[in-house]
């Protein structure tokens, strides 16, 4: 009996990038006939783009069988994106790449030869250096990897990128993971199996400009964080706890103070910023609380964490 030509299916969010698919596509084509022995499926999901990003992806669906699409009805965020591509992927073998070719398609082959001949489950990928990237982007996100691996039981590698081949196997696992809340590199290290890392010098876009500010950046990192530690909540009641000794020991200095110099008035500017910064305190620990009770009444509504509008199944 012959055997089944295995499946690579190579999964693209997109959002808002009409100028950057048909470099990627003309990209990728030269890497799949590379690798004639293996099938191929391109599944680019359109994350709501308001420009021509749809239209191309059906024009490239009618043009080449392999293309397939995923059409939101709205736009859902990059996380959202990726859960799509990996549950409509059908592939043995399972990559997401960005489309504005940051993650070197060049880099497959060598990825899928380290999973079929190394062992591994995972192939990932990081950047060993941030070339391109403003400097204080940079040194925050030097910042985050260091504090959420001092936080964090999971292991986050610094400079890691959303590109990995994965097997048939992970990719059920990661799917099963089932938060509203997600953040996927924290989840591919969660579900564990062997992993190999490969490094590369950054690349700069191909073509259209990051989706990604400052702010979502931030926001993004702060999910992170709420999502594997709750180490935070540890902190806001270990500051809490160093507070009320202070404030002890604070009102017995005071009392004693009155008894023997009689003057409990002076002081006063400098008893308004200890007020002042002990209620920032307690700002900065309900906040903490905040962030993951938002996060637990988001989880609780069950909302779908996206909608599809069409695939390339109403395109036929």
């Amino acid at each position: 009996m012959k055997k089944t030509t295995e499946l690579i299916s190579v999964i693209v969010p997109c959002y808002n990038e009409e100028e950057a698919i048909p470099i990627f596509y003309n990209e990728i084509i030269k890497i799949s006939n590379k690798l004639s022995e293996y099938d191929f499926e391109y599944i680019f999901i359109n994350d709501g783009s308001k420009d021509k990003t749809l239209k191309i992806l059906k024009s490239l669906s009618k043009k080449d069988k392999r293309v397939r699409y995923v059409s939101m009805s709205r736009n859902f965020g990059k996380e959202a994106g990726m859960l799509a591509g990996l549950e409509y992927s059908k592939g043995d073998y399972v990559t997401i790449m960005d489309v504005d070719l940051q993650d070197p398609p060049s880099l497959l082959p060598s990825m899928l030869n380290y999973i079929k001949n190394g062992g591994y489950d995972s192939v990932a990928t990081r950047r060993v250096s941030r070339k391109g990237e403003p400097p204080i982007r940079s040194f925050f996100a030097r910042m985050f990897y260091k504090l959420i691996n001092k936080m964090s039981k999971i292991e986050m590698v610094d400079g890691a990128r959303d590109y990995r081949l994965m097997t048939r196997q992970m990719v059920d696992a990661v799917i099963s993971c089932k938060e509203y809340n997600r953040y996927s590199k924290g989840l591919f290290s969660f579900v564990g199996f062997n992993t190999k890392w490969i490094e590369y010098e950054n690349v700069e876009r191909i073509a259209g400009e990051t989706k990604w500010s400052f702010w979502k950046l931030f926001l993004y990192a702060i999910e992170g964080i709420v999502a594997f530690t709750t180490i935070p909540l540890a902190i806001s009641t270990l500051m809490g706890i160093v507070f009320c000794l202070v404030a002890f020991i604070a009102v017995v200095v005071i009392l004693i103070k009155t008894l023997l110099i009689g003057d409990p008035v002076s002081g006063w500017p400098s008893l308004a910023c200890i007020i002042l910064f002990c209620s920032g305190i307690q700002l900065f620990c309900l906040g903490i609380m905040g962030q993951y009770l938002s996060r637990t009444y988001l989880e609780s509504k069950k909302r779908p964490i996206y909608i599809v509008k069409e695939t390339e199944e109403n395109n036929k």
